[in-house]
């Protein structure tokens, strides 16, 4: 298949009748000129050196290059390129709620932007895998078929807001079954669906559908998403205000572990619970490593192809040979004679147009780039981000796009990937101060991380370049304040736990000296009471001759204590002396 991009640059060529119109009438008047002089066969005698052809020939070949640079212009392109690429890996179904459940923000920085930067985050680790991307509500589509292209699965995710379905709800059932149905036919392959859902099914049958597809093969991981103790559901970001049942009560939602769990044990998958830590993410790449990976065939597509290098070619070859054919029958010194008179000129703007052409390329890219500022400005961020990345898929190494593109990228919450492009910015960048402004971005980005000592490094390339710039001397002085504060708070939460532990060491000895003290009290009590007679209670029950006997057996106990103690008062004292005494 044949088209040109630019087509309105096709409207240059109706120069060309216009030159040849001019050309013949020259030709006409030059004719009726010579025949005033004398007889054309005459004149030819006379002047041997005069070629009637060569004019002409030079004529055409000035006409073809002129037509070549146009279509240079219009830049044709051909067909759609197919590559097929064999490699290792596995088919990854992702299917996403958007239903307005997942607006809540009881996972920071809500339910569904959290959803995005896991899955950002996973297909990152892809290298020869598929993806495959899918919404569900009340209703279910295919947002991007199984791919292996992950700049693309990217762009889509990042284009996903509830507003893509009218129809609310939770129909998991129907994007389980939907998923089933979107993977390739290839034999073999693990495959996956992730379903990422706060558990909110409102149509039933979600748990037979995993077992259908655990038939198939396929196995089913769910991401729960959200808190078990519910939060309220934003009408709009930011605006403050939640949605609110008939009765004027605000809707809480809340995340149905049970029929998460469910869902993934009838799948012969895993549950994993989407929280405000990274453990999540790890689990996550860990029930995809355990999937089998298979030899697999890829057909990349790529846009359409530019042509204009042939035509290019030939537009050069035209006008060398212009340059080289002379108007009259010469020896070879005198075609030595190559930029002689009006020749000049006519080369001289040939060689022009092709040097514009070489720029159209650069051109295109520059438009994404505005195309993506105004969006931009729009605060349409993901619209931006799609231009910007358009633009770098002409020009890879454009720092001008890198920058704005990690702009946009941290705008919408995306930081690991704006990381990235601000370090390729400050490399690629050639203008000190977009250079230093990456650096800086960078360094905001760190700090907003806590990763304080990156963003102290960012922040003095950033300064070594714009000495001037106070916001970054602000920002490094506050960074490295912070980072005090961050070392000494680790060393007073280190000291906390040595000095706990010691106390926990010394409390437990007190209470074993306690304990032992009490053991030794209850013994001496119990001595006492087993010496003491029984309760008078009992004496009702006892015979006169017995109480007479105990009566007896307790003064005889008491005569023979106090002939102890006066044997013992005869002795000489003992003394015992501390040993550290």
């Amino acid at each position: 298949m044949f088209k040109f991009q630019d087509p309105q640059y096709l409207f240059l060529l109706a120069v060309i009748p216009v030159f040849l119109l001019i050309w013949i009438m020259m030709a006409y008047k030059r004719r009726k000129q010579m025949k005033k002089i004398g007889q054309l066969t005459l004149l030819a005698q006379l002047m041997p050196d005069v070629s009637v052809w060569r004019p002409r020939v030079k004529f055409l070949l000035f006409c073809s290059a002129l037509t070549m640079l146009i279509l240079m212009l219009a830049r044709p392109q051909m067909g759609t390129k197919i590559t097929k690429e064999k490699h290792s890996g596995i088919e990854t179904i992702i299917a996403m709620d958007i239903s307005n459940s997942m607006r809540a923000t009881d996972v920071a920085p809500s339910r569904l932007d959290r959803s995005k930067m896991m899955i950002e985050n996973m297909v990152d680790h892809f290298t020869d895998d598929k993806v495959g991307l899918l919404v569900f509500a009340g209703d279910a589509f295919v947002q991007l078929p199984i791919t292996s292209d992950y700049v693309s699965a990217k762009m889509f995710l990042g284009s996903i807001d509830p507003s893509m379905i009218s129809l609310q709800g939770t129909d998991i059932a129907r994007a389980i079954n939907m998923a089933s149905s979107s993977f390739t036919q290839q034999e073999g392959v693990g495959r996956a669906i992730i379903v990422i859902t706060d558990g909110e099914d409102h149509e039933g049958g979600a748990v037979e559908a995993a077992e259908e597809a655990r038939k198939k093969g396929i196995r089913v991981i769910v991401l729960g998403v959200g808190s078990t103790s519910g939060a309220p559901i934003p009408v709009k970001e930011g605006s403050g205000e939640y949605m609110t049942d008939n009765t004027g009560e605000v809707v809480m939602s809340a995340l149905n572990e049970r029929m998460c769990k469910d869902i993934a044990r009838a799948g012969g998958g895993s549950y994993i619970h989407v929280d405000n830590n990274s453990d999540a993410q790890r689990q996550l790449n860990n029930a995809l490593e355990d999937l089998t990976h298979k030899e697999m065939e890829t057909e990349i597509y790529s846009d359409y192809d530019e042509q204009f290098q042939a035509f290019g070619c030939l537009a050069i070859f035209f006008l060398i040979a212009d340059a080289l054919l002379l108007r009259r029958k010469n020896r070879f010194a005198r075609r030595l004679q190559l930029f002689s008179g009006r020749r000049t000129g006519k080369t001289m703007l040939l060689l022009i147009l092709l040097l514009t052409t070489l720029t159209v390329s650069a051109q295109e890219s520059r438009r994404d780039i505005r195309q993506g500022n105004k969006a931009f400005h729009q605060q349409n961020y993901a619209t931006a981000e799609t231009a910007y990345r358009k633009a770098l898929e002409k020009e890879p190494k454009n720092p001008q796009a890198l920058y704005n593109l990690g702009n946009a990228l941290m705008a919408q919450g995306k930081d690991s990937s704006a990381v990235r492009e601000f370090e390729e910015a400050a490399r690629q960048e050639t203008v000190p101060l977009r250079r230093a402004m990456s650096y800086h971005n960078l360094g905001v980005l760190c700090q907003k991380k806590q990763l304080f000592a990156e963003a102290i490094e960012a922040y003095k390339n950033a300064l070594r370049i714009d000495p001037t710039n106070d916001a970054t001397r602000y920002n490094l002085a506050l960074c490295k304040y912070q980072l005090k504060q961050q070392q000494q708070d680790n060393k007073n939460q280190q000291n906390q736990q040595k000095d706990g532990g010691k106390n926990k060491q010394q409390n437990k000895q007190d209470k074993q000296d306690k304990d032992d003290k009490q053991d030794k009290q209850d013994k001496q009590e119990n001595d006492k009471q087993n010496q003491q007679p029984q309760p008078r209670q009992q004496d009702k029950q006892m015979s006169k001759e017995n109480a007479e006997q105990l009566l007896n057996a307790a003064m005889q106990q008491e005569k023979d204590t106090q002939r102890k103690m006066k044997e013992a008062q005869k002795q000489p004292g003992k003394r015992q002396l501390d040993k550290n005494w």
